[in-house]
């Protein structure tokens, strides 16, 4: 086909052509400038999409999960605070019964002791009462014996035993503040009362602290799987920022280079006009 042709420009065509090529690689490098990910949308690559979305709901799912972790957290943070209350306050009661077990007081001493360690049973009731975390309280006697707590993103679940520590131990030294010296010295044996409830307390002060143990360390383990994932996902579907940078000045260049040759192409036809002027 003739070159020298008003009606088919093939240089202004071959022109048009590499711009919009040029056109088209500019806009895909700014858009990974601007969103800084070499795959933003399934356009870009369908395969690494479909992937990154995944890993995207892996990590939401134990990000959801820490979020609970957390709650729980919180609560037996509650619950072990009020049972250390406890701890402290059978320890004053232990120094009290010990004096009311002591055949040489006097009855007004004994009704003084009496007072005292009513107060200290209505407190430890109290604290079991108020050990209450976002309307959750897991020692006033639940209904239910198991907590069962999502522990990661794959809706795996940690259980643990609740506790019953109005039966166990406040029931066992409610009747303290009316102890009598023979009382008093029953609840003071190796199988009384009061050491009763102190070894319940310790022992679920025990239980509760492994349970808070194992909500830490579970949720160090999955901020670690989140930051494996989203390193893996980087990898995946991030720009080369410094690469694209640099494509970005040279397609502009290219762009700049190629309207201009898209111009001059333009012009043929009125050089071929000037042979007929005469």
């Amino acid at each position: 086909m003739s070159m020298n042709s008003i009606n088919t420009n093939m240089s202004a065509m071959v022109a048009l052509q590499s711009l919009n090529r040029t056109s088209d690689e500019l806009a895909a490098v700014q858009k990974r400038v601007s969103t800084g990910l070499r795959v933003s949308d399934a356009k870009d690559d369908g395969a690494a999409f479909a992937v990154a979305e995944r890993i995207r709901g892996d990590m939401a799912a134990a990000t959801s999960a820490n979020q609970q972790l957390g709650g729980m957290k919180g609560l037996l943070a509650v619950t072990s605070a009020a049972l250390q209350n406890v701890s402290t306050s059978l320890i004053k009661l232990r120094e009290l019964t010990l004096k009311m077990a002591d055949a040489a007081i006097s009855p007004n001493q004994l009704t003084q002791y009496q007072a005292q360690a009513k107060e200290i049973t209505n407190n430890i009731k109290s604290f079991i009462s108020d050990a209450s975390y976002n309307g959750n309280n897991i020692l006033k006697d639940p209904a239910a014996l198991t907590m069962n707590v999502v522990s990661n993103g794959s809706g795996g679940f940690y259980t643990f035993n609740t506790y019953k520590a109005i039966t166990n131990i406040y029931n066992n030294i409610s009747l303290a503040g009316a102890y009598t010296k023979a009382a008093a010295q029953s609840a003071m044996t190796a199988g009384g009362k009061l050491n009763l409830a102190v070894n319940n307390t310790l022992m679920q002060l025990n239980n509760f602290g492994s349970y808070a143990n194992y909500i830490d360390g579970q949720i160090t383990y999955n901020k670690a799987i989140i930051d494996a994932q989203e390193s893996g996902m980087g990898a995946l579907v991030d720009a080369d920022l410094a690469k694209e940078s640099a494509r970005l000045q040279a397609l502009q260049i290219r762009q700049q280079l190629g309207t201009q040759a898209l111009g001059i192409a333009n012009q043929s036809p009125q050089i071929l006009l000037g042979l007929f002027k005469g």
